[in-house]
Parts: structure tokens; sequence; C-alpha cells
């Protein structure tokens, strides 16, 4: 009779808990863990060491190590929480958050994007902008983010509204006369700041308002968010030093 070779497995297969980054390794672990209604480090962990011991591995100490990081990291990220009934018990589970990861060729970047964003972003963006962006429409994201920097800019400039994207940008800040332009500064600066505002919207808002454009990237995405949160920090500035500018001297 042939000879039957018997084998167990751990929550990942072992190769992978050699060799993969702890947050790769905590995504697998996580897949496996998503079908249970409750979760158990321990139990995880002693029916893993019982498989690698069975199977003779030659590091289980090292083994075990990586997934025990592998468990932390989920926690510590929030894919792992405690149970709602049993909070002062060793049992968890996976969260909503945390089914959402599961499973999903992107939800790495998507969780570094979203932790990118963790901060307070300009009071309009987090009104408009952080809502669809959660929802994962990072095209959408974009061009609105862009859009909000154009309204505030012809609000602030108070330039007309037939001028629109790159020319707006262009007469708000030009170096020399333009209402946002600000006067104490370096002509090269000045020139500097313009080419900012009309580089971004060129880039990032023009294009999505003639065609498609595909910001499948989330990480791609959350930057240029950042980028229009900083240019409405830039142009809140301007603002601020219009309103002084105006004001009678006595």
């Amino acid at each position: 009779m042939p000879c039957m070779t018997m084998s167990m497995s751990g929550p990942v297969p072992i190769e992978l808990i050699r060799q993969l980054p702890t947050p790769d390794l905590a995504l697998r672990l996580l897949a496996r863990l998503a079908g249970s209604d409750t979760v158990n480090a321990n139990n995880t962990l002693r029916g893993a060491e019982q498989a690698f011991e069975f199977n003779q591995e030659p590091d289980v100490a090292h083994l075990l190590s990586r997934l025990s990081d592998a468990w932390a990291w989920l926690e510590a990220h929030g894919l792992l929480g405690p149970h709602a009934k049993n909070t002062e018990s060793v049992w968890q589970r996976v969260t909503r958050a945390g089914h959402e990861a599961a499973g999903k060729a992107e939800a790495l970047p998507a969780l570094w994007a979203s932790q990118r964003l963790a901060g307070d972003l300009h009071p309009i963006l987090e009104e408009k902008v952080r809502p669809i962006f959660n929802l994962g429409d990072y095209e959408t994201a974009c061009f609105a983010a862009m859009k909000a920097v154009e309204v505030e800019v012809r609000r602030v400039s108070k330039l007309d509204d037939s001028v629109i994207g790159v020319d707006l940008m262009h007469r708000a800040f030009r170096p020399e006369g333009g209402p946002l332009a600000d006067i104490g500064a370096h002509p090269s600066e000045r020139l500097a700041i313009m080419a900012l505002f009309a580089g971004s919207i060129g880039a990032f808002k023009n294009p999505s308002s003639h065609r498609t454009v595909l910001f499948d990237d989330a990480i791609e995405a959350v930057e240029v968010v950042q980028l229009a949160d900083l240019l409405l920090r830039l142009l809140g500035r301007a603002e601020q030093r219009s309103v002084r500018e105006q004001e009678p001297t006595s």
C-alpha cells in the first residue's frame, strides 16, 4: 500500500508567514478570521503552534512571533476590536473596517490613504470631499477638491465668473497687480505661488472636467486632496492679507 502523509495547516500558509511583510501577512490572516463571528488570539496561535509542531517546522517560535505581530497590527489599525458583548474577555471580533478590508487586493493602499487623511482638512474639504473619498470615489473626490480651490480663488479675488481654470489663477495671483499677489514678497516668490495654483488646477482639475481620469491609486488621490488642502490654506492667508490691506490707516 502507498504511504500516506498527513499534515496540518495554520491560518496562513507557512511560506507566506516567513516571507510576507507584517501588513501583508496581517491582511492574509484577516481574510481567514473574517469568516468567524468571534476570534481569539490564544486559540488561533495555539492551533497554529500545533500545526507547526505536527509538521516539524524548524522555526516554530519565529512563525508564532510573526503571527503575533500580524495580530497586533490588525488591532492597532482598528481591523480587530473588542467583542460587543464580551468586552472584558479575550474574545474579539473583526470590525466593520476589517470586514471591508478582508480579501481585497486594494485594502492596504486604501488603509494607508485613510491614515494620511486622519487629521483635519480645510472645512470646505471636510464637508464636500472627505465623504466622497471615504466611499472610494477617488476621481470625483479629486475633482471636487480642486473645484473647491477654484471657487474660493474666484470668491476671494472677486474676479468675474467668466474667468475660469488656469486663466483665473494667472489673473488672481499675477505677480504685478493680481488681487491675491503678496506685494511684500519677492517677485520670484509671487511668480512661484501663481505657478503653484495654476499648475495644480491645470494638472488635477481641468483634465477631470474634460474627460474621465482614472484616479485608481488611493495614495495618489489622497495626495491630490492634500494639495488642495494646502492651496486653500495659502488662499486663506491671502484673504487675510487682502483684508488688512483694505483697512483704513489712522
